[in-house]
């Protein structure tokens, strides 16, 4: 085994815990599809409706509002495709974004236990969570190609980009997490927020409906970070116009550098935190 000796000079050097940081998360696979095995078998053991509560919260959600907007309570501008589809492909984008942004939190609070027991490397709770999140969304994803089939909708060569399009819009959701973590575990409210806080904004961010023409919505919706990640991904699987390919690339760029801070700080953080709560 490799023997690490922890001193005080080694530990300013920034560089350094970057390097080891990478190198942990990227090999730590073995023992994330582990954890994340143990955590899926778990997850749908001892539940009645088993895997199908990998989709059903954006399912719920999308029909509330395809009833909404038969039933004429709320008028909703034209979309372009089939309101169902739109709607569907929305939620589903952003429940994965959601998930991805508590998904450090939650995985570390839940090893928290074999933290304080065992020395392993920390960024094996974050790749295994990614499993998690991909296994689940792999789920959602196949029930929203079955809808395209049902209602018709031809796939297009831009269907082949999908997948990189959501790897990036889960990249900025755990990008984000990195740095919710450690106050996240040390104060629960932080959870409560972030949830309160997604299911507000998700009202100015274009997943239920389209953007307005003009208006402070409009302004809104073209400053939020959310929105081209969400209507990128959406452009990409129904084949619609990029209006916001630009804004998505510069967003994915900084989450991309912002991740390896993250990732450092995740480090630098959780060992501290989690010896003071279990003291």
């Amino acid at each position: 085994m490799e023997t690490k000796i922890y001193q005080k000079e080694n530990n300013l050097k920034i560089g350094r815990l970057l390097r080891d940081s990478v190198r942990d998360f990227f090999g730590s696979h073995f023992l994330a599809k582990q954890l994340a095995s143990r955590d899926i078998k778990s997850q749908y053991r001892q539940s009645y409706l088993g895997i199908v509560w990998a989709f059903i919260t954006p399912v719920t959600s999308a029909l509330v509002w395809i009833f909404l907007n038969i039933s004429g309570t709320v008028k909703l501008s034209d979309t372009g495709v089939p309101y169902p589809i739109y709607v569907f492909s929305g939620t589903l984008i952003w429940s994965i974004i959601k998930d991805a942004i508590s998904l450090p939190t939650q995985n570390t609070n839940a090893a928290r236990n074999i933290l304080t027991k065992i020395n392993f490397p920390k960024e094996a709770l974050i790749l295994s969570g990614v499993y998690k999140l991909l296994f689940n969304s792999a789920i959602k994803i196949l029930l929203l190609f079955i809808l395209i089939l049902v209602f018709g909708l031809a796939f297009h060569t831009s269907l082949l980009l999908f997948p990189l399009a959501l790897l990036a819009a889960i990249l900025f959701g755990i990008t984000l997490g990195l740095f919710i973590t450690p106050i996240g575990l040390i104060y629960t409210d932080v959870a409560k927020i972030t949830n309160l806080g997604m299911g507000l904004l998700m009202y100015v961010t274009p997943v239920v409906y389209a953007m307005p023409k003009s208006g402070i919505m409009k302004t809104m919706m073209e400053v939020n970070p959310f929105t081209p990640l969400v209507l990128t991904t959406r452009s990409l699987v129904l084949g619609t116009p990029l209006e916001y390919l630009g804004y998505f690339l510069w967003i994915v760029t900084i989450s991309a550098a912002l991740f390896f801070i993250g990732l450092l700080f995740y480090r630098i953080s959780i060992p501290i935190i989690v010896e003071r709560l279990s003291a």
